[in-house]
């Protein structure tokens, strides 16, 4: 049994109305950093006016289409209002403009008119179909002809923003019906998989005068020019029916699509922001552990001290993440890390021994001796465990279908050794210079 339009009408609208409050919760998130609403000011400023429109219930049409197609006059038309500007010109709409049209049911419609796409550059004009997408519910793609490459491929960028399209042949009355019919299947043609056939129509926004002859009184035959109604009928009854029959599940399925992108974009700068704070994280504790193991005279000590710095910096990491963790998890995890890693890089943590072991041959001179080599290795263990510890936090403390073994070896393949021993060497070495001269 297939539902009534009075319980559609419930389901729409509450869908509705759970998109506009996600869109609030959206803007209002406590969660998200001053720099991350900065840096997308305008895309809040989109989400603002959205969250407006759900409230209100207010829906949207947009014309897209090249220069000169008849967009404006198609708007006039359908509004039955001069409002927008039109001319033989390129170039009359410079940028987007919007009139209240007949409301259907009780939403409220407002129709927008756009510049012509073939005066802008392809990155513009590409943000521009996106533009339109975002604050529409339904386009009206106008043509007067066979689609040109640019039309094709503007009409593509539109339908990959998933939003409901009309194709509308505007100036139908140029051609006769025979050349209506043959035109309007090769459009369907053309648009098919990006335009539904049904959704191909013809309209005569600005039918040019109609030539009458009529008799005047001395008997004689005249011509006159005998303006024309706009022929807009069958296209406005097929606006109204989407409208009536879909526009809440439009609004609210839009609106949940540019949600959702403006939610990526926020999590994509919050990932960043986190991760270039865990960056300087990790790095401070490298350096301090590797001059801890460094300096420190007394052998095996310094292994306790730095696996105390490895379990400070994934509590720190824990809170980067907003995931915290107590002191003891952090100790489990650096534990699961550490042997992992043991099994995959046996080699330096032996190297790691050896030098600790010196310390106890060798006095203070192994100090200087080993310094270096031992407080390097340690700057890269801490740099492994940082590494692999991040990855635990960006996956929502998990290390993912392949276990923390797939993890720690993923980070050994992507960490460059040589690099960063390369810089935990010089930076340990200005250190060490810089408290011999102080000791001194």
């Amino acid at each position: 049994m297939s539902e009534s339009p009075s319980v559609r009408e419930h389901g729409a609208r509450e869908a509705l109305h759970a998109v506009r409050d996600s869109v609030r919760d959206l803007i209002d998130d406590p969660q998200t950093p001053s720099s991350v609403r900065h840096a997308l000011e305008a895309e809040y400023a989109d989400l603002e006016a959205l969250w407006q429109k759900l409230d209100s219930e207010e829906l949207h049409i947009a014309v897209f289409g090249r220069v000169s197609v008849g967009k404006s006059s198609l708007l006039n038309a359908l509004i039955a209002d001069d409002a927008f500007a039109t001319g033989p010109l390129h170039g009359v709409t410079t940028q987007a403009d919007a009139r209240a049209w007949v409301p259907v049911g009780d939403s409220p419609v407002r129709v927008f008119d756009t510049p012509g796409i073939d005066e802008i550059d392809g990155e513009t004009r590409e943000q521009l179909a996106r533009q339109v997408a975002r604050r529409s519910d339904l386009v009206l793609f106008v043509c007067e002809a066979d689609l040109t490459q640019l039309e094709q491929d503007a009409l593509r960028t539109l339908s990959d923003t998933h939003r409901p399209l009309l194709l509308v042949l505007n100036k139908a009355d140029r051609y006769t019906t025979p050349e209506r019919h043959a035109l309007l299947e090769a459009l369907r043609h053309k648009a098919s998989g990006l335009v539904r056939p049904e959704h191909v129509l013809a309209a005569a926004a600005a039918p040019r005068p109609e030539t009458v002859l009529r008799m005047t009184e001395s008997g004689d035959e005249e011509e006159f020019q005998r303006p024309r109604q706009p022929d807009i009928a069958e296209l406005e009854r097929h606006i109204i029916g989407i409208l009536r029959r879909e526009g809440r599940v439009l609004a609210a399925l839009n609106a949940g699509l540019f949600a959702s992108e403006v939610s990526d974009s926020v999590a994509a700068r919050v990932a960043d922001i986190r991760h270039a704070a865990a960056r300087r994280v990790v790095r401070g504790y490298c350096l301090g552990k590797g001059l801890a193991v460094a300096v420190n005279p007394v052998p095996l000590a310094d292994l306790a001290a730095a696996a105390a710095l490895d379990v400070s910096l994934v509590f720190h990491l824990s809170r980067i993440y907003g995931l915290p963790v107590t002191r003891h998890e952090a100790g489990r995890l650096v534990a699961v890390i550490s042997v992992q890693l043991a099994a995959l890089m046996g080699a330096v943590w032996a190297v790691h021994a050896a030098s600790a072991v010196l310390k106890t041959f060798s006095a203070g001179l192994s100090v200087t001796v080993t310094a270096l080599a031992q407080g390097s290795v340690a700057w890269y263990a801490t740099y492994l465990i940082g590494e692999a510890a991040t990855r635990y936090f960006v996956n929502g403390r998990s290390w993912g279908p392949g276990g923390p073994k797939r993890a720690v070896r993923d980070v050994l393949e992507l960490v460059d050794r040589e690099s960063i021993m390369a810089e935990a060497r010089r930076t340990l070495a200005q250190r060490l210079r810089g408290r011999r001269a102080s000791s001194d």
